[in-house]
């Protein structure tokens, strides 16, 4: 018979064959694994039997291949592929992700960048897990070089299953660096997701997708924690930015472009039904929507655990979902996975009457999700939602958020719960015992035939997303390609225009911009105070340049002096008040829980609800923060306004605003003759949009409210439904507003989604 395969090279110890009219086969010489010749035609030989197994055949469909493979595993096999490991960084060298290597840290052990740390081996060999969450990266070559030493540790296992490695989303800006049409960079920049939602353009988002796509897979990265599809309805929740602002359908419009431009594989590339080489599986989230946190809080922490439905407008949240996600248009259909987020969607369970977190909720998966819904794709929980919450309410680590089976719950009857809640996967969990634990327990209660039966569902489903990709017949990378992918040129052009048509303009009086190059412009330095990240790790405050001044430099002649300066320029960011609780009111006898304010000035909050809708006997029943005040951490913003105006005496000054979420502009607008918004670009493209390089053409994806009076008293679960700010020009900072150098900027955009003020 006729050899129809033939070999094409290779790197380091991998090897590789290319089928006529197939796939490249990949195999590393180290693995054990090799190849078989069937009707001509190469397979790798994953188990190393000898022969072709149906899961090791490539002309059959994923389906069937996973269905053939998952009944080939053992129950620790499931396990292990039911895991997601916890935060990976290449190399794990310090920090908050630091590993060791050998038992030695990153520096004493001499280690290569792309070497395996203990921690992975041990999660590949002893564990066997397969999906891997990736987050910083010494370089795309780096990227490649860990992702082939990872694949062929995991082709030498007994069944040889690759590894699904994954990212979030990390193609945000370096707000300082400068474009440069003719190079590229570490991987190409592009605004964040409120910004790509303010180009009010899903084109713009699909070729997002499509290029994001190619970086990740350069990287070795098969799957996308994104997007984050839940509608923002309240506009004190700190995640705002991440998501496509507070409009369903919106949302819905962004979530399909995004998902195809990611899933989809063309021509060549296509292995079936729109999946392919180039596809990349999207995990969206967060079902069922987790943006009407009570008070705005968030469910990271046990004061944010509770979504509320003050509108009764559950349902609107699942629109991203439903109208976008699950309803693609490209071939791939819907997201191939799906994650909950931590919140208590209170309230809403139509069958048990049960406050527990999304993915413990049965109501929540199994009857919405899966069978009203008919979705089928993996259910990934967020991160670490089994452990034991954390020893404080403010902590984030160490412990997990396991709202609503915080007492009385082993570690194993909390996953065993998930599983028959109908979720497939635990995020940030990188050991496999609790979930063999769950399993005994479940064959207990339920037989050990209908447990394995339910594994052996979830096996099927993370099987197809990694059949589906190509993994299973060539998951390795060739470096020098890598490097010369990510951040190419052309993706770092593409990434620039979009930054540019995400900026908003909502002010401009007498016509004042664009301004002319070369004018004398005053730029004050900006204060940021001593303050905690995310994470709980300190930094100290600061006292700088907003702007990197070498490239604001090519763009005017920058001046210390307002008296010498044509225009005043002031970089400020939206009010951060932060996130709601407050230890120090807690330690000194109050509820601890306080407003989030969207003013930077002192807010007390005289309209806050009487009684919270939601409670927890573990902490306080009623977790209201009427009469209690806060002031913005970088109340020092607003005054660099009102001073920069004062000096500036008669003659113009300029705002741009960086927002995350809403603010309330009333404090400064009037202060300013013009205003420039952004949600995550580079200096450069501001400078750009000032200049009139590029004229503005962005549209706001949310309101932004009049005062604080509106917040409190809006539903927190209801898009559009504030009192919006007016300015002295007489217009309404309301959903997708925005000028051009012409005016109010009215177009099909605006025609389309049907809610500007007239």
């Amino acid at each position: 018979m006729n050899r129809k395969w033939t070999e094409c090279g290779g790197v380091d110890q991998v090897k590789f064959v290319k089928n006529e009219g197939g796939p490249v086969i990949g195999y590393s010489t180290s693995s054990g694994a090799g190849i078989v010749t069937v009707d001509g035609y190469a397979f790798k030989d994953l188990n190393k039997d000898g022969k072709l197994d149906k899961y090791e055949d490539w002309r059959l469909p994923a389906e069937e291949r996973a269905a053939d493979l998952a009944s080939r595993m053992t129950i620790e096999q499931i396990a292990g592929l039911m895991l997601y490991s916890s935060h990976q960084a290449i190399p794990g060298a310090g920090g908050f992700f630091s590993a060791t290597y050998g038992g030695k840290s990153y520096a004493e052990s001499e280690a290569e960048p792309h070497a395996l740390t203990d921690e992975q081996i041990e999660f590949l060999t002893k564990d066997h897990l397969r999906h891997i969450l990736i987050t910083s990266v010494e370089s795309p070559a780096t990227a490649a070089r860990w992702n082939n030493l990872a694949q062929a540790l995991a082709e030498s296992s007994e069944l040889g299953i690759p590894v699904n490695n994954s990212s979030d989303p990390r193609h945000g800006t370096d707000s300082s660096a400068e474009y440069n049409a003719g190079a590229g960079g570490s991987i190409s920049m592009w605004p964040e997701p409120l910004g790509l939602a303010a180009t009010f353009d899903p084109e713009a988002v699909r070729r997002f997708g499509e290029i994001a796509a190619s970086e990740y897979r350069a990287l070795g990265i098969a799957t996308a924690l994104s997007p984050q599809i839940d509608i923002a309805t309240d506009p004190r929740w700190a995640r705002f930015s991440g998501t496509f602002g507070e409009d369903p359908q919106l949302s819905a419009a962004m979530a399909k472009a995004y998902i195809d431009g990611f899933q989809t594989s063309v021509g060549e590339r296509e292995i079936s039904g729109g999946w392919g080489y180039d596809s990349v599986n999207a995990m969206v989230k967060h079902w069922p929507g987790g943006g009407s946190g009570e008070g705005g809080r968030d469910a990271h922490f046990g004061y944010g655990k509770f979504a509320v439905y003050p509108g009764d407008n559950f349902e609107q949240h699942t629109i991203p979902f439903t109208e976008g996600a699950f309803r693609l248009t490209g071939g791939t259909g819907m997201a191939s996975a799906v994650m909950p987020y931590y919140t208590i969607s209170y309230g809403q369970d139509r069958n048990k009457d049960e406050n527990v977190g999304n993915s413990y909720s049965s109501y929540i998966i199994q009857d919405l999700l899966r069978e009203k819904y008919g979705y089928d794709g993996v259910v990934c929980t967020d991160w670490a939602i089994t452990d034991d919450e954390p020893a404080h309410i403010t902590s984030l680590f160490p412990g997990g958020r396991c709202w609503g089976m915080e007492e009385g719950h082993t570690l194993a009857e909390r996953h065993l719960k998930i599983i028959m809640a109908g979720v497939d996967q635990f995020g940030g969990n990188n050991e496999a015992a609790p979930i063999i634990e769950a399993f005994r327990i479940g064959a207990a209660e339920y037989g050990a035939g209908e447990m394995r039966k339910r594994f052996e569902q979830s096996a099927i489903r993370l099987l197809k997303n990694m059949f589906r990709v190509g993994l299973f017949e060539n998951p390795y990378l060739d470096p020098q390609q890598s490097e010369s992918t990510v951040g190419r040129a052309d993706y770092m052009a593409e990434g620039y225009a979009a930054q540019l048509k995400s900026i908003v303009m909502l002010k401009n009086k007498n016509g004042l911009l664009p301004l002319a190059k070369r004018m004398s412009v005053y730029v004050p330095k900006r204060f940021t105070p001593a303050g905690t990240n995310w994470f709980g790790m300190p930094f100290p405050e600061k006292t700088e340049y907003p702007v990197n001044m070498e490239t604001l430099g090519k763009y005017f002649d920058v001046t210390d002096n307002p008296d010498e300066a044509d225009v005043g320029l002031v970089f400020v960011r939206g009010a951060d008040s932060g996130s709601g609780y407050s230890k120090e009111d807690a330690d000194s006898g109050g509820n601890g829980y306080v407003p989030i304010s969207l003013q930077y000035g002192a807010y007390t909050a005289e309209h806050a609800r009487e009684r919270s809708i939601a409670g927890d006997s573990r902490d306080v029943l009623n977790r209201t923060y009427k009469g209690k005040t806060v002031t913005a951490c970088n109340t020092s913003d607003l005054d660099l306004v009102l001073d920069t105006r004062k000096a500036m005496k008669d003659k113009p000054v300029i705002v741009s605003l960086h927002l995350a979420k809403p603010s309330v502009v009333a404090e400064f607008e009037a202060a300013a003759d013009a205003i420039i918004v952004n949600f995550g670009v580079q200096d450069q493209a501001v400078f750009d949009i000032l200049t009139g390089a590029s004229e503005p053409s962005g549209l706001l994806p949310m309101q932004l409210p009049a005062n604080m009076k509106t917040v409190e008293e809006q539903c927190e679960d209801v898009p559009h439904d504030m009192e919006v700010h007016i300015d002295a020009e007489g217009h309404a900072y309301d959903f997708a507003y925005g000028l051009n150098w012409s005016g109010v900027i009215r177009d099909e955009r605006t025609d389309h989604f049907a809610f500007l003020e007239e």
